[in-house]
């Protein structure tokens, strides 16, 4: 039997698109994943004419690398921006819904905050840079920034949309790199982002979906790799063998040159504890939030229909749910026929104990919700609840230390590697960047491997 070259395990979008990338320059590959499907947290399906899904909503595709792929793949016709509807995003604050004015500077004549906020905000431009060499958490350096309010209004609803998570305990290097660059190359953020309007003036990049749901990515990447990935195969061992990888599962194993690990952190930290329990461990150390996805649909449509991309709660309202997607807005194909849908998510790090509530009393958490939110009275006709008890990895104060500290530790196992969202990345187009740069650091060492 002829040895394939490299094994990656785990077939969502961050293991698809390195097996992708590396078959594109000629390296053998076989991809391993325990389920019967491809796509991992990404999921779409059409439920009584609803197109619902069980994961993310969207991409940001500022560098293009899902228009590439799609492109590559032949599905670039099947993309489909979000309206110019949802370019009108709101928050909850002070018990009432407040849209975000649709510029920065606007935000000094908006309501979102108060005066007194305002006139720290005005100050902005004079704070200090943070100590260089501390990873700061992402309250720390918006406190400096922004103000306390700004901060827990505003920067938190940022991060909520992104990770659900904590400001105090997110890192700001590593969850928003761009924020912590912004920092270093002007000190100030404001001056920052009027330099950035200068040299790359333009049209924001708007989040984007496929017709169909964003499934249709993975399930294009699993036809394109065809029997190159194996379906219900859980991989139980990866060993040293004899200056190659042994790569086990139940009734079987095999050997491989390279072995890629595309699989959440704490899954991989299980496979590589007898190998190394330094790696494990810093895995493990990676911890992801629990998210309860709710959708609601209604037919005919709501009157009058929530419109924009969504709502987000700021966790100072102390309510129940993190946001409200409008979904049927934000991507009018997914309710055909002149429908409502909503998709409400519950949970993250600070409540983690509404998401794990039986469905009953979840769906009746979400209902008083909208109703105090938006004032929704009428029942929904469509109830769908998709639970994920470790949804998005979350990227807190140490992250690139642990990040570092693993890297170093891989030195000592050759060709053995890991890709995925728990690392550079929450978002699809960020796993697709980095597995495409992963691919680029492979593919040179086994350029001249016969393409299977």
């Amino acid at each position: 039997m002829p040895l394939l070259r490299t094994a990656v395990v785990g077939a969502g979008i961050s293991g698809l698109a390195l097996a992708w990338a590396l078959r594109s320059r000629g390296t053998p590959v076989t991809v391993f994943e325990a389920s019967d499907r491809v796509g991992g947290q990404i999921r779409s399906w059409l439920d009584e004419g609803f197109i619902l899904e069980a994961g993310p909503n969207g991409y940001l595709d500022r560098e293009g690398a899902v228009g590439r792929l799609a492109e590559q793949l032949g599905i670039a016709e099947q993309m489909r921006p979000a309206s110019v509807a949802a370019d009108r995003r709101a928050l909850f604050v002070r018990g009432k819904v407040r849209f975000l004015p649709a510029k920065p500077p606007e935000l000094l004549g908006s309501d979102i905050v108060p005066w007194w906020a305002k006139l720290r905000l005005l100050l902005e431009p004079f704070s200090r840079r943070g100590p260089v060499g501390v990873d700061e958490s992402l309250g720390q350096f918006g406190r400096r920034h922004l103000g306390r309010h700004v901060t827990e209004t505003l920067l938190d609803a940022v991060q909520t949309g992104i990770f659900g998570g904590d400001l105090e305990r997110l890192s700001v290097r590593a969850a928003f790199p761009r924020l912590h660059q912004m920092e270093r190359s002007h000190r100030s953020l404001l001056l920052a982002a009027k330099a950035m309007r200068r040299t790359a003036p333009g049209t924001p990049t708007r989040l984007g979906s496929f017709e169909g749901g964003l499934e249709t990515l993975p399930r294009a990447l699993g036809t394109a790799l065809g029997e190159a990935v194996r379906f219900g195969v859980r991989v139980r061992a990866v060993e040293h063998a004899g200056g190659e990888w042994q790569v086990g599962w139940d009734g079987g194993a095999s050997r491989f040159q390279r072995v890629v690990l595309a699989l959440p952190p704490r899954i991989s930290a299980e496979l590589l504890r007898p190998l190394d329990p330094s790696i494990a461990s810093a895995l493990e150390a990676i911890h992801a939030v629990p998210i309860s996805v709710v959708h609601f649909g209604w037919r005919p449509a709501l009157t009058p229909e929530p419109a924009g991309f969504g709502v987000l709660v700021p966790a100072r309202e102390h309510r129940r749910v993190l946001g409200i997607i409008f979904a049927s807005s934000a991507y009018p194909f997914r309710a055909p026929g002149g429908g409502t849908l909503l998709t409400t998510l519950v949970g993250g790090a600070h409540g983690a104990e509404w998401a794990a509530l039986p469905d009953a009393e979840l769906v009746t958490l979400v209902r008083e919700e909208l109703r105090l939110i938006l004032g929704i009275e009428r029942p929904p006709d469509l109830v769908r609840i998709v639970r994920w008890p470790h949804a998005i990895p979350q990227y807190e104060v140490g992250h690139q230390g642990r990040l570092d500290a693993i890297a170093t530790a891989l030195r000592s196992h050759p060709r053995l590697l890991l890709s995925g969202s728990a690392l550079r990345g929450p978002g699809i187009a960020d796993c697709v960047r980095e597995s495409v740069a992963l691919a680029d650091t492979i593919a040179p060492s086994s350029s001249s491997a016969p393409a299977g």
